[in-house]
């Protein structure tokens, strides 16, 4: 059964990267780009997760995890510069 739903997954997860790169490239203003960056981050992740489930390999949870710290990093920063005009107080 995971034959057929891992690949299935794995198409969609594609297809959801591939509309939020569209996102980021045509956003109307800059929370939008900000948004769609995060979204893209959450779906590689989610990508990369069920990739590693259908190779059965440790290696890919780990880089999930490193994208996920450095995910929640950049949308932070990116926040607090759209807020203040700086990152660093």
């Amino acid at each position: 059964m995971l034959d057929y739903v891992i690949p299935l997954c794995l198409t969609m997860m594609g297809v959801a990267v591939l509309l939020n790169v569209i996102r980021l490239i045509r956003g109307p203003d800059m929370p939008d780009r900000v948004l769609a960056l995060d979204t893209l981050y959450i779906n590689a992740l989610a990508l990369i997760v069920v990739f590693g489930i259908w190779l059965r390999s440790d290696l890919f949870f780990e880089a999930a995890l490193l994208i996920a710290v450095m995910g929640f990093v950049g949308t932070v920063a990116v926040g607090k510069h759209l807020l203040h005009g700086e990152i660093i107080d």
